[in-house]
This record gives C-alpha cells, structure tokens and sequence, in this order.
C-alpha cells in the first residue's frame, strides 16, 4: 500500500499508460514482420529465380523499415517518460493539489497535497476525485481539456457549496496534461470586489429569492430571510434611492447599489445614506464602494468620485469639470437641478440622463443627495447604468409608433384605393371610345400612367404595414434570380460587378414573385449606391436546416427549412447606432434628395408577410450583408381562392347574367356599374349592406354573382354575404377592398365560392373576374 503524498502506483497508472502508448509501435513492427515472413515464404515456392530474389530483397527491406520505425516510436516514448517524470517531480513539491492525466481523463501521478485535499484511492479518473466537490465534473473537465488543446492552457473558476475552485490545465505532451486544483477560499458571488466583501449584501436569484447573504448582512438584519419581500416593503427595489430596510431592530434606512452577478442573479449591497457616511467617515467611505458616486460643489463643478463612476462615466470625468459636460437629457438646465436640491425645493426623486460619451450610448439614473462637508452644503449624485432599461423602453416606444404608423398607413391606403379606382377606372371607360389619333388620347393615356405610380407608392404604405394583398406562387429561387439578372446587371451600372452563387440543393419558398423581386432590387440598388467607385455585389442562395431557434436582433427564427438569400457589398457599411434603425419608414442613410425612406421598411413588410425574416450586419469601411430568411414551402396549405388568371376577352364581347353592385363609394359604384353594362351584365345597385338585402326580398330575382365591397358602414361585406347565401346558396361572390385579403381571410374561407379583387382595380381586371365566376 503506497503512503500519501506520493505517486500513484506504477501498477495502476504508469504501466497501463506506457503499454497503451507501445501498443501502436508493437502493432506496426508485427504488422510488417508480418508481411515480410510472407514474401520470405513465396521467395522459397516461386517458380523464377528473378522472382524469388525480388521477393527477399522486398521482404528484407520492409523488415529493416519496421525495425526503424520501431526503435523510433521507442526513443520517442523514452523521451516523453523522462520530460513527464521531471514534471512530476516538480508539481510533487507544489502546495496546490495537483495531477497528471491522459486525455480521456486517466491519473497517471498525484502529488502530496492532492492526496491531502482529496479521496484519490479507488478513483482512477479525474472526474471521479471531483466528483464529491464539483457538480458534474466531466462536463467542466472536457470544456477546459477542449480549451486547452486550442491555446495551451485554460483555467476557470468554480462556485460551490463548499468554496471557491480554481481549475487550471496545461498541456505538457501529446497526451498528457497537467491539473491544478486552487482552493480559494469562502465562497463569494463572481462580480464582487475583495473590498467590498466588509458591506452587507445578498444574493438575489430571477424570482426575487434570497439565494445567499453574507456574515455583514445578517448581523444587520438580525436573520436569515427568504425572499426580497421580507427586507422590504415596497418593490421593486430603485437602485441608488435611500429606502427602509426592514431588520430585527426596526427599519433602518440604507442605499441600495445592485449588481448583476451573472445567470440571472442579483447582488445588492446596502451602503449607509450618503448624508451620514460622509459627516462620520468622509468621502474615502465610498471610494470603494460597487456603486457609482460623485461629489458636487453648489456650482454644479465634480469636486471628487470613486472608481465606479470613473468607469461608468468615462475618461471624461475629472475634478472641477461641470456636471452639465458629463450628461444631458434633463429637459432643463441642470443648474437649476442642483440649485432646487440645494434649496430643498424639490423631493428627491431619480432623473435618467444621457452620458456625454462618445464610443458608446450610455444612460444614467441620477439622484442627487444634500449633504454637509466640513460645514459647507454639497451633492452627492448616485448614479445606476440605466442603458438596457432606456433601451427596452425604445424599443417599446418604437414598436407603439411603427404600429400607430401602420395603422395610419392602411387607413389611408384604403380611402386612396377608393379614388384611384375611380379616376382609373372612368380613364379606361372613356379610352374604350378613342384610339391614338383622338387628341385627348395622350391625356388619357397619362392620366392612366400616373394612377399606377400613385397606385404603385399606396402598394408600399401597405407593405410597410404589412397589410398590402400577396399573390402567393410556388418559386425556385434559382429561376426567380436568372428572370431578375438581365435588370439587375442594367441597374448596377458598369463599374460594378454582379456575382450570383446559388445552392445546387435549393428548394422551392412561398411568396408573392412580383413583391420578392422588388424586396431584391431595392437590395441591390442600395448596395450600388453605397459603392460610388465601383465593386462587387455578391449575391448568395442557401438551402439551411435550423434544429434550435435562431434568436438574433429580438427576433427568433424557429426550427425548421428555410432558403437564404444574402445580398452582399464591400461599399461605406452602416454605423452601428444606424444599423437598427435602417428598417423604420422615412430613415435614411443616403444624402438629402437621393433616398425616401421607404425602400428598406417595404422590404421588411414584404418579407415578414411572407414569414420570413431579414437581417442586416454592417461594418463600416468594409461592407453590408442583408439576408432574407424564407421558409421552405413544404406542403400545399389551404388557400382561399384567388383571382384566376385573366381570361382572354375585350370589353366588347357581350355576356349575360344578373350582377348584384354593393359599394358605398359612389364613385367606385359608378364606375363599376357602368363597366359592367357595357359587358352586357344587368346590374342592379345597391349604397350598402342593409340595402343589398332588401333588394334581395324580391324572391323574383334571379342573381347569378354578388359584387361587393368588404368594409362598409353598418354591416360588412361577409356578413349580409353569410345572411343572403343562407336563402340563395348558389350566388357567387366577388369580394372587393382597398385593404389586405388578410385582414379578412378567414371569414372569405367560409363563403363558398368567393373570390376577392383587390383595389385599385381596372375595368378589364372587373369584367374578367366576374365572366370566371359565371364561367
């Protein structure tokens, strides 16, 4: 039996070790004694004497490469013995508890305080002796071993029950590897300075759970408590504002200075108010205290501050500067800030300012305390990095503006689809009567034109609130990009290079092809026009599988298939305080008179109504990559039906049928109407719902399809639909809106045979539409 603070026994670690690592020169040299006794043997039975000799000579000389190869692999196994022997040699006279172990974790040596620390006998893997300290140890063993192999060395920090662990390893031989176990004392949360460690403090887990307090704050609360609510009796608790803290001798009033420890967990430490701790101790109280603190003269002039706010604040922070060049914000001068404090004109309460810095953005909660130093009046500003919460509400505030934004956008949308499809829609009845010789044809003619570009420009509003009318189709990207490559080649110019590179595996995505290829051609054009000398605009398509969710900038794409399409540039790049705001409508980062604003947030209507997703990453001077996440269309889901496609017929041919017209535009009614008429149809008018229905009591008429408008006053569209079907179950229908079929869908997909035109329609999309749905 061997004695403590020595090696392992040869029997178990180094012979176990040495015959695994002689086992691939003995394999070798058998293998080729092997094949030289083979060729020996047909030397001897082969029939030719040149034969025979070409055979020994062959035999003899694979017999001499294996002795070579072997006695090789020996001295390279003699040398590595002796460089671990002397390294053992070393950690056995090392006070930290050491091992030496192979990569599949096997102890070849320990030395004398390894044995001391831990329960080696019966253990022969590393994982096993920390077993009984650490949680999972082979896990943290593999991560560092991993670690190591990479860089050499690795080290990392463990908090237990029991203390503070320090792993360290350090490669030393092809395999072998040296462990280090630091024991570092009581155990303390991993954010928490050595000087601090004198404050109360308590650990705080994600459901306001007191997970740990220290020897400090349990003489100060006279207990062991639970949960946050115990301490306090309002919550949450406001970083850097005096509040009461309940304890066994009554509440006792403190500051609280919170930070965050990692994993979802909080330290908060309970400092004295600043007013008491600077009239008993002074300012070196604070100076290093986890909280930011700044001493203010009446002047608004930095008189002195810790550390913390040091870091906080920035390099800009120094004695005798004024407060008002560190932050802003205030929507006041913040003289009159400080005078109202002075004055006691103003209950304290917590401001959130901006910080004057300018490698980052940076906010504050400032609040500002009344003291005495050495008799004269002074302030004493609690700081609190409020960034993520100044973010978070941003970002709140943006999604309420982008959603107040969009409903504006569809409203208007809507009433303008109404006039657009009665300006173009009398354009095309009176070009039914004149051809290019009439001298108001050309008037017409650009009256028409310009009602598409303004019909054009609603089709973006709506894209931008996602409420525009999608013409889904079955498209291969690779065949979308070869239509698309004749324009795009005209639209970047010579100087730049267009590069397509498609997946040979791509699989068919789901979307409107019209409103895709706008998504890339306001891609590439922005692209060109951030490289004015010329480049390169790469464009790549990519067939990928997601097994986790992908969460990036507050989205999260779920598992499934999807086609990438990544447009990409080596142009000006975006800057990063930019780089989220490139999808807002009206944002630009193109010069006044060269960019709307629009071409981007369409995009992101376009391509979120179609479920995908798009991503932006930007550096400046190197370049833009957007990339559009599709999901692969996998089956055919249940659509409603849609307008077919036009039927080949003018607008002389005569047909028959009984059309029920309900709009309560009376220009939109009119128009449609007579278009109507001059098919042939007889039509029958109604301004609203409730009058459609009456004109339905009349059980002589014969009605073969209803025309009618979606959103009405009083009753909509479907409903007096779903009401009349119920006594006429064969009428068709012929849903018309200035707003999205989705806005609507499911109550179209339980009307029978219906189909809806969007607005602005022309008289020929009008007339086709209904000869299909008599046809």
């Amino acid at each position: 039996m061997h004695a403590k603070g020595t090696s392992l026994p040869d029997t178990q670690t180094q012979r176990p070790k040495r015959s695994k690592q002689l086992s691939g020169a003995a394999r070798q040299a058998r293998w080729t004694l092997a094949i030289c006794l083979f060729l020996a043997a047909l030397a001897l039975v082969a029939p030719y004497r040149m034969l025979s000799l070409g055979l020994i000579s062959s035999s003899v000389t694979l017999f001499v490469l294996g002795g070579l190869v072997w006695a090789s692999k020996r001295r390279a196994l003699r040398k590595q013995n002796a460089e671990l022997a002397v390294i053992e040699g070393f950690i056995r006279r090392d006070a930290t508890p050491s091992f030496v172990a192979n990569a599949d974790g096997q102890i070849r040596s320990a030395n004398p305080a390894a044995h001391q620390q831990f329960e080696i006998d019966g253990f022969n893997t590393l994982a096993g002796v920390l077993k009984s300290s650490v949680t999972n140890p082979g896990g943290i063993l593999f991560r560092l071993q991993s670690r190591a192999v990479a860089s050499g060395a690795a080290q990392e920090d463990i908090f237990t029950r029991a203390g503070h662990l320090r792993l360290c390893v350090h490669v030393v031989a092809e395999d072998a590897y040296v462990w280090r176990v630091d024991q570092l004392g009581e155990r303390a949360p991993p954010r928490a300075a050595q000087e601090g460690q004198h404050l109360p403090m308590v650990m705080i887990g994600r459901s306001d759970a007191i997970l740990f307090m220290n020897d400090a704050a349990r003489r100060l609360i006279g207990s062991r408590v639970k949960g946050l609510d115990r301490l306090f009796n309002a919550l949450p608790v406001v970083p850097g504002i005096p509040t009461d803290l309940i304890t066994s001798d009554g509440p006792q009033r403190v500051l609280v200075a919170e930070v965050t420890a990692g994993a979802g967990r909080r330290a908060l430490y309970f400092l004295p108010v600043p007013e008491q701790a600077v009239s008993a101790q002074g300012w070196q109280a604070f100076e290093d205290l986890p909280v930011p603190l700044i001493k203010v003269a009446p002047d608004g002039k930095v008189k002195t501050f810790n550390r913390m706010a040091a870091n906080l604040v920035g390099v800009a922070l120094e004695d005798n500067v004024h407060l008002s060049n560190l932050m802003e914000g205030l929507g006041r001068s913040i003289a009159d800030w400080i005078n109202d404090t002075l004055a006691f004109r103003k209950v304290q309460k917590s401001e959130f300012l901006r910080l004057k810095r300018t490698d980052r953005e940076v906010f504050v909660q400032v609040v500002l305390s009344h003291v005495m130093d050495e008799g004269e009046p002074s302030l004493v500003a609690v700081l609190h990095d409020a960034t993520e919460l100044k973010t978070l509400e941003a970002q709140f505030v943006q999604s309420q503006k982008m959603q107040a934004i969009g409903q504006l956008a569809g409203g208007v949308a809507h009433d303008f689809n109404n006039l657009l499809t009665a300006i173009s829609g009398h354009c095309d009845l009176l070009l039914l009567h004149r051809d290019q010789s009439d001298p108001d044809y050309g008037d017409l003619i650009q009256i028409n034109q310009n009602a598409n570009r303004a019909a054009s420009l609603v089709g973006q509003l709506l894209a931008f609130s996602r409420k525009q009318t999608l013409r889904l189709e079955t498209i291969d990207m690779r065949d979308t990009l070869a239509d698309l490559t004749h324009l795009l080649n005209r639209l970047v110019g010579e100087k730049i290079t267009l590069t397509l590179t498609h997946d040979p595996v791509l699989k068919p995505v789901r979307a409107d092809k019209r409103q895709l290829e706008q998504v890339l051609m306001n891609l590439v054009v922005n692209a060109r026009d951030s490289m004015p000398a010329g480049g390169e605009i790469r464009v790549t398509t990519e067939y990928i599988e997601l097994k986790e969710p992908l969460d990036r900038d507050r989205a999260s794409v779920p598992p499934g298939q999807y086609v990438t399409v990544q447009v990409s540039d080596d142009g000006a790049g975006i800057a990063p305080d930019k780089l989220q705001k490139v999808f807002e409508p009206f944002y630009t980062t193109k010069r006044t008179g060269e960019g709307t604003g629009l071409g981007l947030s369409t995009a992101y209507g376009i391509i979120k109504q179609s479920n995908g997703y798009i991503f932006v990453d930007s550096v400046v001077d190197k370049g833009t990559t957007f990339i559009l996440y599709l999901p692969v269309y996998v089956t055919q889901p249940a659509k409603t039906q849609k307008v077919p496609d036009k039927v080949m017929a003018t607008p002389q041919q005569s047909e028959e049928g009984v059309i029920l017209l309900v709009e309560d535009e009376a220009p939109v009614r009119a128009f449609a109407s007579r278009a109507l008429r001059l098919r042939g149809y007889t039509v029958l008018e109604a301004d609203s719902a409730e009058a459609a229905l009456k004109t339905l009591e009349d059980q002589s008429l014969s009605i073969d399809v209803f025309v009618t408008d979606v959103v009405m006053p009083g009753m909509d569209g479907p409903s007096w639909v779903r009401e009349a079907l119920k006594i006429r179950p064969d009428v068709r229908v012929v849903f018309v809106s200035g707003y999205a079929e989705d806005s609507f869908g499911e109550e179209q997909t339980r009307i029978p045979n219906s189909v809806f035109l969007p607005k602005p329609f022309s008289l020929s999309d009008l007339t086709e539409t209904v000869q299909s749905q008599l046809h």
